[in-house]
Order: C-alpha cells, then structure tokens, then sequence
C-alpha cells in the first residue's frame, strides 16, 4: 500500500488539491494601510487629557492615576491657584514605562485622563515618549469628538 502511495503521489496531489479549493476563495487579509478593521469603543490606545466645554483642563490633581499606576509611568506635581482650586503643573505619562492597562482611566474621579483608539505614533527622537502636559491637552482637542462619542458608548457598562 505504501508502494502504491508513493508512486501515485497521493499524498502531493491531495495537497495540491487544497491548493486549488483556497486559490479561487476570497483572501482574509487585509492591506493595512489602506483597509482598516473595525475598532471596539474600548480600544486602549494614545493617553489624552480632556477640557470640560468651557475651555477649563478637567484635571484637579487629586494623583489617584499616579497612585494606581502599576508601571509607575504618570508623574504629577501641582499647585494651588488663586481662586483655592487646586491644579496640575506637571503631568507627564512615559510611554515606554506605560503599559495601557486603563487603571488611570477607571481611576480618576471627573474623567480627565482617558485613552484614546490612536494606536498609529511613533517616536523618532529622544525624549518624544514623554507626553507632557501640553501634547496630553492637545491630542485631547483634537480627539474630543471621538473620545466623548467612546465614552457615551461605554455609559451603560460604567
């Protein structure tokens, strides 16, 4: 029987056969830059500060994200202001120590921090893995409209 195998060549042309059927199907794969699958609202991408409407940072430096941190990554100094309020100084999340685990997110208590569905950055150059408090604001601005819609999607489960 192995002789007949052998000179047969069955095992090659059942191979082949497999070959052929998956030849003419429809390819999974998709060719990331221009296709992209589709996102879940829960996604745990770039870290960004929010703004309530009126322009004032959300942030009141109560250092709960700190605090919760497995990876120790956030570092928070704050001040008092004129008017008794207490605020950030410095706020700088290490992207490198970060490990996109959303406790800062669960953590804070009036929805500052949150993590975005960016997962396309990169660094280039030296010190870029620090975000400070400027580009956290500003990825917040630019991302409001996605992250407000993320987060009225996440309602019901919070």
């Amino acid at each position: 029987m192995n002789v007949m195998k052998t000179l047969l060549l069955s095992e090659l042309r059942s191979g082949l056969w497999v070959t052929l059927k998956q030849f003419f199907r429809k390819p999974v794969t998709l060719r990331y830059p221009v296709e992209k699958t589709p996102q879940s609202h829960r996604f745990r991408g770039l870290h960004a500060l929010r703004r309530y409407p009126n322009g004032e940072e959300r942030c009141i430096a109560c250092k709960l994200c700190e605090a919760v941190c497995p990876a120790l990554a956030i570092t928070i100094d704050s001040d008092m202001r004129d008017d008794g309020t207490r605020r950030t100084t410095r706020y700088d999340i290490d992207l490198f120590k970060c490990i996109y685990c959303g406790f800062c997110e669960e953590a804070c208590p009036v929805d500052a921090i949150v993590e975005t569905r960016i997962h396309e950055y990169h660094m280039e150059n030296r010190g870029e893995n620090i975000m400070t408090k400027d580009k956290l604001l500003a990825v917040g601005m630019k991302y409001e409209a996605m992250i407000a819609s993320d987060k009225s999607a996440d309602a019901d489960y919070r």
